[in-house]
């Protein structure tokens, strides 16, 4: 690897572990094995590197959770599709088993997303990222293909990035109450079957 993408490595490690407003430049540069100037030269800034490194972090993160996890998930998908709500419950699970790992990551954005309003330019940045990441949340969770639908997957992805956010909250403030996958299949159908009086 060269410097930038030393660098790049660095503030990863950094965000995830002191958080994007307690990372310095020094940091990075400890954490990757460069000089301050090459900060500069390859990213412009401190800034954007860290916007960067979090749009990065987080790209990872979701990948990491679509990932199928073992050969019996890959030939239950051959066997056709999955019903939306055994998906939408399974990806769920993938999501909240992996919350001891990743605790570091739902931190981090809960921490950036309380910077956007002081930061443009990192509002910016997260802007397409965000667009794109609802597209592989209808995707994922509930198996709505944005090419074939956008305008489903649209809708969709905003709803499983509105309740992934406020899931997040909660398993941060209170894990032992907060919702399992079941909990939201269960609300999710719920909420289909509206009112019945």
């Amino acid at each position: 690897m060269g410097h930038r993408e030393d660098l790049l490595e660095g503030a990863k490690r950094c965000l995830l572990e002191k958080g994007y407003a307690r990372t310095t430049a020094r940091d990075i540069v400890a954490a990757s094995g460069t000089n301050l100037a090459s900060i500069g030269y390859h990213y412009g800034s401190k800034e954007a590197l860290l916007n960067l490194a979090f749009l990065k972090v987080t790209e990872e993160w979701g990948d990491a959770l679509t990932e199928k996890p073992d050969e019996s998930a890959q030939s239950a998908e051959s066997a056709g599709p999955r019903e939306p709500l055994d998906q939408f419950r399974e990806t769920w699970q993938r999501v909240i088993d992996s919350y001891a790992e990743t605790r570091s990551v739902w931190q981090l954005q809960m921490e950036v997303v309380s910077r956007i309003d002081k930061d443009p330019e990192l509002r910016k940045a997260l802007m397409g990222p965000q667009r794109e990441g609802r597209n592989g949340l209808a995707e994922n969770m509930l198996g709505i293909d944005p090419e074939k639908d956008p305008e489903r997957a649209r809708v969709a992805g905003l709803f499983c990035q509105a309740l992934l956010a406020g899931v997040m909250v909660q398993w941060m403030m209170d894990s032992e109450s907060a919702p399992s996958a079941q909990d939201l299949t269960d609300g999710l159908k719920v909420v289909l079957e509206g009112r019945t009086d």
